[in-house]
């Protein structure tokens, strides 16, 4: 035991897991292309930089767009963060399994049932949902560690990293809810009362002031994010299967059900039993709300520590490392089978209940095939015409796609009334015709006095603009 009362940090192996993950995520970095919500936070942060967004804080579109201004076109130097953010987890995750008396297997444990779950799936992509798992398991970290020690340093310290989460995206007031909720009725009652928690809590509200302003002057537009997520629900059976599997078929589910059992039922663990009922408190809002299973990630990293703490607790015969060794391998080639190191000629992306990562590759080069056949169809128009003509996308990839890959071809705006989309800008008055890029070519027809097919199903003209634009933009609006 260190002078803290906890055991050493397992430093090397958990480093090295955490080493593995990161430089796996990097080998795989440049495959296949960019992702349609990449080119979305890329295009918002680099050429429609604000506080805030219709679908989103500022923190990611801000890092995508500055690291594709200093390396232009690098998918590693613009994958690095998340990858990086990956890596942090498995070592607050081990550091978790630390605070709870896990010596150096159930560190290491730990973190390889972090580094093997689908939290580095989707690292592999720029993204809120990337990105913010990392704060949440570092909040719980922090809340574990004050449990443990009583410093309420680490209550301002977790008003810090909350301040940078509600940057990312605005689902962690969910957590400290939970929390405050948990702590009052199951205890430690203290902490409600601890200044230095509501010290954080100003330092949060605070840092967050501008996108609060961004928003209150935008007609509160993430308000209407809950009914976009909410419509997209799978179903209750679909929503607990791909929230159980991405914990990690082999270790991860295993790890997560056994570690929330013993978080509710080991002596040993008693003090953050309000913890896990937080956990749970947050899995029925998100099934309440209709919330993405993706969401449940951010929750694995305590179920993970308390699994792996408590199976090194157990007085086990010596062979149980075998199994254990087993579910680990299975879990680890999933996770490699799940990452972009396939061909990108390669039409399988299944395997059963296994997703292959090549279901990367058909989203990320159809969005180079319509960026090019935009810009193709937008250079073969006449010169007079293409003068006067406005690219616009009917969905927000569409958009983000030809507005990053059609400088080429001359595209150097791209305009759609999706989400997001429509808060950038609308077309300028001497745009009187329309590139169409879509599905409904009903969409833009009422306001054009004639509308071409140029790419059956897929492209349309449209020339004769009847109404001014500013007319015309509150109407083609939608979520």
């Amino acid at each position: 035991m260190t002078s803290e009362g906890t055991p050493p940090f397992a430093r090397l192996p958990v480093l090295a897991v955490a080493a593995a993950a990161v430089a796996l995520l990097v080998a795989t970095s440049t495959r296949y292309a960019h992702g349609f919500d990449e080119l979305y936070f890329l295009v918002a942060g680099r050429d429609h930089l604000a506080w805030g967004y219709f679908d989103q804080p500022p923190l990611v579109p801000l890092l995508a767009g500055a690291l594709d201004q200093w390396f232009p076109g690098s998918l590693v130097a613009l994958r690095l963060p998340m990858a990086l953010a990956a890596g942090a987890g498995v070592v607050v995750t081990a550091l978790t399994a630390r605070e709870l008396g896990g010596g150096r297997g159930a560190q290491v444990m730990a973190a390889g049932a972090y580094a093997t779950s689908g939290l580095i799936i989707i690292s592999h992509w720029v993204a809120t949902y990337a990105l913010d798992p990392f704060f949440w398991t570092l909040v719980v970290f922090l809340l574990v560690r004050w449990t443990r020690t009583r410093r309420d340093g680490l209550l301002v310290w977790a008003g810090v990293v909350t301040a940078v989460s509600l940057q990312t995206k605005f689902l962690i007031p969910a957590l400290w809810g939970a929390v405050l909720v948990s702590a009052l009725v199951l205890g430690p009652r203290k902490l409600v009362s601890r200044p230095k928690l509501w010290l954080g809590a100003l330092i949060a509200v605070v840092a967050t002031l501008p996108t609060f302003f961004w928003q209150a002057t935008h007609g509160w537009a993430y308000t209407r994010m809950g009914e976009v997520v909410a419509a997209e629900f799978p179903g209750y059976l679909t929503f607990a299967r791909d929230g159980l599997l991405s914990a990690g078929m082999g270790i991860g589910v295993l790890a997560l059900l056994y570690g929330m059992w013993r978080l509710f039922r080991s002596p040993d663990l008693v003090p953050y039993r309000y913890l896990a009922m937080a956990l749970l408190l947050v899995v029925a809002v998100i099934i309440g709300t209709h919330g993405r299973s993706y969401y449940l990630m951010s929750l694995y990293s305590l179920p993970f520590a308390a699994a792996a703490t408590e199976l090194s607790r157990r007085n086990l015969v010596r062979w149980w490392k075998i199994p254990v060794g087993i579910a680990f391998a299975l879990s680890a080639a999933i996770t490699v089978a799940g990452l972009p190191v396939w061909p990108a000629s390669m039409k399988t992306t299944s395997f059963g209940p296994i997703s292959l990562g090549t279901v990367f590759a058909a989203g990320e080069t159809a969005q180079q095939q319509l960026a090019d056949a935009v810009g193709q169809t937008y250079r073969s128009l006449p010169d007079s015409v293409r003068r006067e003509t406005a690219v616009y996308g009917e969905i927000y990839p569409f958009a983000a796609a030809v507005e990053y890959y059609g400088p080429r071809y001359g595209i150097n705006n791209v305009y759609s009334g999706h989400r997001g989309y429509w808060y950038f800008d609308r077309p300028p008055d001497s745009a009187k015709n329309v590139l169409f890029a879509g599905f409904d070519p009903a969409l833009l027809r009422p306001y054009f006095s004639s509308v071409t097919e140029v790419v059956p199903g897929l492209m349309w003209l449209y020339t004769g603009r009847k109404q001014s634009w500013e007319t015309i933009w509150p109407e083609v609006k939608k979520q």
